[in-house]
């Protein structure tokens, strides 16, 4: 009987002990009275604003946020959010002395602080004063060394300010932080951030530095796309053409959609080492293996016209308008090679049965991230600033090839 009472007492006991932590952790004295620490959260105005949160309504979020704060001024999570709301409705002066002031408060904790100076740098970089954003995003950094957050944010401001070898430093420092599965895309970042180090050893004219570099962000990501661009050109600067041209060709290889952008390089170094079939065999190879390839065609219709090989050039370029019948410079180049075989009327009759639907426009290009759309291709978004996200946009899919076979002469 005594062993079932000590029990029922060390029961009773945790019971209460955890009563008293619950009370604790929710209430708190403050000038005599006893003040409930969830009453803000627990308010109707705080749901509200978080619904209109939701729903991107943020003036009236801010409105009804403003009111749950009203509740509770020591409310820090409520308080950080309609700074931040203030920040994004671009009231940033708002905003850091809403941050600045629960900076202010007495025990806060360390992870407290860390994140309130977290939203402060934001404030800061989005204000555009970049040294106070620095000083921030590194003392959060201090408090919390593991703070993804801070470092992203920090790395887009060196990148920025085009500090290149800052940012590879800091992107190094999320890679060591980042989960395995989110490895192939920080070295690919870790790639690009080292193609743009190389790049700044190309002004300065130290190619050793630069092919270094190049050469470094190729073993970092195999489709880091400009470093084989930018190493070969290298080479040919160095005077080795024999490098340059294999280094373009495995490129072609390792990233055959992206094989464009060799085309012009390659086949101007093809031309002036006596051997212009190099590139026409590569194209053709890049046909053969993807029939949609119309960048190839279009590539070597240029190479055939300019050699006087005007009519196969032209039956290219309608292959390549089955499968792209809505990119200019493909309508641009089948103009000039009508002109010159002075416009036969068979040829342009085919020509506008293939573009009877056809809208013209330059070749575009959209970011995955923000929809942000590019005429050339970019490596980093000037809205988002991620890395390698612009694709080429389509506005219609290709033409059965069997339209085409149809139309041929």
């Amino acid at each position: 009987m005594s062993d079932y009472a000590l029990l029922l007492a060390a029961l009773v006991s945790l019971l209460a002990g955890l009563a008293i932590g619950k009370a604790w952790e929710r209430y708190k004295l403050r000038g005599g009275t006893w003040i409930d620490r969830r009453r803000a959260r627990e308010s109707p105005h705080y749901i509200l604003g978080l619904n209109f949160l939701v729903a991107n309504q943020i003036d009236l979020a801010i409105e009804e946020l403003t009111r749950a704060a009203s509740l509770d001024a020591d409310a820090l999570e409520v308080h950080m959010i309609l700074g931040n709301l203030h920040r994004e409705k671009g009231q940033v002066g708002k905003a850091i002395t809403v941050h600045q002031a629960l900076l202010q408060r007495s025990r806060l904790s360390k992870l407290e602080h860390a994140y309130v100076l977290l939203c402060l740098g934001l404030d800061y970089k989005r204000g555009g004063f970049v040294d106070r954003a620095h000083e921030a995003f590194n003392e959060v950094l201090r408090l919390d060394p593991d703070n993804e957050y801070a470092l992203v944010n920090l790395q887009k401001m060196q990148e920025e300010q085009h500090q290149w070898v800052a940012a590879y430093d800091t992107r190094q420092r999320l890679t060591k932080l980042a989960a395995a599965g989110a490895q192939p895309q920080n070295q690919a970042i870790l790639a690009f951030l080292e193609n743009e180090i190389g790049l700044e050893a190309v002004r300065r004219k130290d190619y050793a530095e630069a092919a270094r570099r190049f050469q470094d962000a190729i073993d970092l990501d195999a489709r880091a796309v400009p470093a084989y661009l930018n190493l070969g050109d290298v080479r040919v600067a160095e005077g080795n053409e024999k490098d340059a041209a294999s280094i373009w060709e495995r490129l072609v290889h390792v990233a055959p959609d992206r094989a464009y952008l060799a085309f012009d390089r390659i086949d101007a170094l093809a031309k002036r080492t006596g051997h212009p079939e190099r590139f026409t065999r590569l194209c053709r190879r890049l046909i053969d293996e993807n029939p949609q390839e119309w960048r190839a065609r279009l590539a070597l219709s240029r190479h055939l016209a300019a050699g006087g090989h005007n009519q196969e050039a032209l039956d290219l370029l309608f292959a390549a308008l089955v499968q792209n019948p809505h990119a200019l410079s493909i309508h641009q180049a089948i103009w000039r090679a009508l002109a010159e075989l002075r416009h036969p009327p068979a040829l342009v009759d085919r020509y506008g049965d293939l573009t009877e639907h056809a809208v013209f426009y330059l070749d575009p290009h959209v970011c995955m991230r923000c929809r942000y759309r590019s005429t050339e291709l970019l490596w980093q978004c000037p809205h988002c600033h991620d890395w390698n996200t612009f694709v080429e946009e389509r506005i219609a899919p290709a033409q059965d090839a069997s339209e085409f076979e149809d139309l041929r002469i």
